[in-house]
């Protein structure tokens, strides 16, 4: 972990007043991820978190700046988190967190980060609306040398090449798609470390075309990049039966299984909520048969606003139904 950011992170709480809380809703991670990195006892990957943080104060830590901002402030990471305990307030409706970080989630981020590292090749299956999209932007988001292209029906092979094109900062290429495909082969090679994210990737096979996910698999071979493609689980079995040349050069595989009963509570943890609404909205969380995190996040959505509007904070099953007569479950 980065010390000298550590201290930089607590001069500015300690200067300009601002919460652990309210630092986290800043930079797109939740309360407790940022209090255990200011503790030093984040587990995880920190390069993103740090690059959150140190864009967000604009600055590069230097040792000689930090241990010297440590020695004006004379305080520690616990006298910091008892501070921010004492401002606690009874709990209200407020705004949800920007990147909740689940089992999936840090998953998600752990993979990219290794094939980003490493130049590899991985895999993540998920089914619609466990967070897939959501992390892999994440990752995009704060990781330098990561480009992410979300495929559709529709994308052609001249279509891929341009999305490549315009990820990577190049002009539209000339010529013929094998001529475009070389120079971006080439562009990767001459500038090494860039990660390729591929999101939706079940849409561009089928059991009567495979020419776009060959074109990813040339890219991968002959540049010194690495690569994730990310679907459905209808991915996985299109890739074993039709492409047998990309699924032998797999590095990482991963299969999300979406929030478990802890993660929900976790995420729930902010709102005033009633025991039957609780047992609800885990139900739609966690249920085999459609229940996921987009469900969950979309019914929260809707309850808030109803509450906001009758200037209400606590979440009944009463609120829920009245919410989820205007979804389609």
């Amino acid at each position: 972990m980065n010390k000298e950011l550590m201290a930089l992170t607590f001069s500015h709480m300690s200067d300009n007043d601002i919460s652990i809380k309210a630092l986290a809703d800043k930079i797109g991670f939740s309360r407790s991820t940022l209090s255990r990195w200011l503790n030093g006892k984040y587990d995880s990957d920190c390069t993103c978190i740090e690059e959150a943080i140190s864009n967000y104060l604009h600055v590069q830590p230097t040792k000689s700046v930090a241990v010297s901002v440590v020695e004006d402030m004379n305080v520690t990471a616990p006298s910091i988190k008892v501070a921010e305990e004492e401002k606690e307030v009874k709990k209200t409706i407020e705004k949800k967190q920007i990147f909740f970080e689940s089992t999936d989630a840090r998953s998600i981020l752990g993979v990219c980060s290794s094939c980003q590292q490493e130049s590899g090749l991985g895999i993540i299956i998920g089914r619609s609306g466990l967070g897939k999209t959501h992390s892999l932007k994440q990752y995009a988001k704060l990781a330098k040398k990561a480009v992410y292209i979300e495929c559709d029906d529709m994308m052609s092979c001249r279509d891929l090449i341009q999305a490549l094109e315009r990820a990577l900062g190049l002009p539209k290429g000339a010529g013929t798609n094998w001529n475009r495909i070389n120079s971006i082969r080439d562009f990767l090679s001459i500038n090494p470390g860039y990660l390729i994210i591929i999101d939706e990737a079940d849409k561009l096979v089928t059991k009567f075309t495979q020419k776009k996910m060959e074109i990813l698999r040339g890219i991968y071979d002959q540049a010194e990049v690495g690569l994730i493609i990310a679907g459905e689980p209808m991915l996985e079995i299109l890739i074993k039966n039709y492409l047998n040349r990309f699924a032998n050069r797999i590095d990482f595989y991963l299969a999300l299984r979406g929030l478990s009963k802890s993660e929900t509570d976790r995420y729930l943890s902010n709102y005033d909520i009633d025991h039957d609404a609780l047992v609800e909205l885990e139900h739609r969380a966690m249920n085999p048969t459609n229940g996921c995190f987009r469900l969950l996040d979309r019914t929260l959505n809707n309850v808030i606003r109803l509450l906001k509007d009758k200037g209400e904070t606590k979440i009944t099953l009463k609120s829920i139904q009245q919410a989820s007569s205007m979804m389609m479950i």
